[in-house]
């Protein structure tokens, strides 16, 4: 069985077709500038693709999809009747939809209905979907797999926010969290190599251009970093992560900026590309400080210890843990990184070994030192395969 894994931005649309039989990516790639020109990567086996299309819309990316699976060097397919089911990757499922869901013309509804919980994701994730029937037919089997979904464990003391309950009750406004995906596969993969998850206390690092940690015990998430939206947390690539919600205000009134304003500064403009005024990449702040740039090294000093503080602040919250998991891009890949968070962390039991950790990159590996209470992973993520997983699981129902 076959299942196409689809990921859709506003002007993107990324995709992998993956064989359940042993989970092997067949095919994967890209397709960019949708609604702008067009450009499609295309990758299977040792074949790499890129060809210019126009894409007026997601409808037309799809089409170009099929083309790549099932004809030319990439062909991996002889026909799209070979692709059992598609599943889609949804930012915000609200309070709604607490698990993967079959997709019917209500739940794209329901989808873009919580355009205003996930602006920038919700809506092209919908569009994306109304595409995809156009293309492989409404009696293709469709699967939405929800970023809020793993986190919907949560306690109301972990989830509410100190505001009058009534925007509660009007607007759900609330700690949803996001990268459930990746944190809920890092947390099944963690079960596999222990031998399952009841008594864990685990907490999982999601670090990258986007990031969150969660809390999870049992293998359930008790509390997450980010909240309504992504923005909450820590700093990221260009998001602020968590500030005092006065700031907000303040700059308003002497920027005279709109909503819409403050909400583009604090996404796009903030974090790490806004305190160092380099990159919001991180290997490019890495090396500029080595460079003796000192806002690049003043921007990962902050990272660090926020990074820090959370890990700490669900120790406490989950009255101890058993190890600390690092996963996504910065996470699975900057071994410096990792030792900055994890140095100084022997009074709350963790304590790791600097060759083993610079050993464990882009792999599943443990990398605390012998006779730390507390252990260090590394656990690469794979947001694509759960997605597959969980579509597979329901139209096998």
């Amino acid at each position: 069985m076959k299942i196409l894994v689809i990921n859709a931005g506003s002007s993107s649309l990324k995709y992998q077709l993956i064989d359940m039989q042993d989970e092997s990516v067949l095919a994967k790639g890209n397709c960019e500038r949708i609604g702008v020109d067009g450009l499609i990567t295309h990758s299977a086996g040792d074949k790499k693709i890129e060809k210019n299309m126009p894409f007026p819309t997601h409808k037309e990316a799809f089409m170009a999809v099929v083309e790549m699976l099932t004809s030319g060097e990439g062909k991996v397919i002889d026909n799209v009747q070979e692709i059992s089911a598609v599943g889609h990757r949804v930012l915000h499922g609200s309070e709604k939809y607490k698990v993967s869901t079959v997709v019917t013309d209500q739940v794209i509804d329901d989808i873009l209905s919580f355009k205003e919980l996930g602006p920038l994701h919700n809506p092209p994730q919908a569009i994306a979907m109304r595409a995809c029937q156009e293309v492989f037919g409404k009696e293709m089997p469709m699967v939405a797999v929800f970023d809020t979904s793993f986190h919907q464990s949560m306690p109301r003391k972990a989830y509410m926010f100190g505001i009058p309950y009534e925007y509660y009750e009007k607007y759900s406004i609330r700690r949803y969290g996001f990268h459930g995906t990746s944190h809920r596969y890092v947390t099944a993969r963690y079960g596999k190599i222990k031998g399952g998850l009841e008594g864990t206390k685990i907490i999982t690092c999601h670090l990258g251009n986007g990031s969150s940690i969660a809390a999870v015990k049992d293998g359930k998430v008790v509390d997450t970093t980010m909240g309504f939206t992504p923005l909450d947390g820590f700093i990221m690539g260009t998001r602020s992560g968590g500030i005092d919600p006065s700031v907000v205000t303040y700059l308003m009134n002497k920027e005279g900026f709109t909503p819409d304003e403050m909400s583009d500064l604090l996404n796009k403009k903030s974090g790490f590309l806004g305190l160092s005024g380099v990159s919001s990449d991180c290997r490019d702040l890495r090396q500029a400080a080595n460079s003796g740039n000192d806002r690049a090294k003043m921007t990962l000093e902050i990272v660090v210890y926020q990074i820090k503080k959370f890990i700490g602040s669900y120790i406490a919250a989950m009255n101890g843990v058993d190890a600390v998991i690092f996963t996504g891009g910065i996470g699975e890949n900057d071994d410096v990184f990792r030792a900055e968070v994890c140095r100084e962390m022997e009074a709350l039991g963790l304590s790791f070994d600097e060759e083993k950790n610079k050993a464990a990159s882009r792999q599943d590996a443990k990398f605390s030192a012998e006779g730390s209470k507390v252990e260090a992973w590394v656990i690469p993520t794979n947001e694509e395969l759960m997605i597959a997983r969980d579509t597979l699981e329901l139209i096998e129902k």
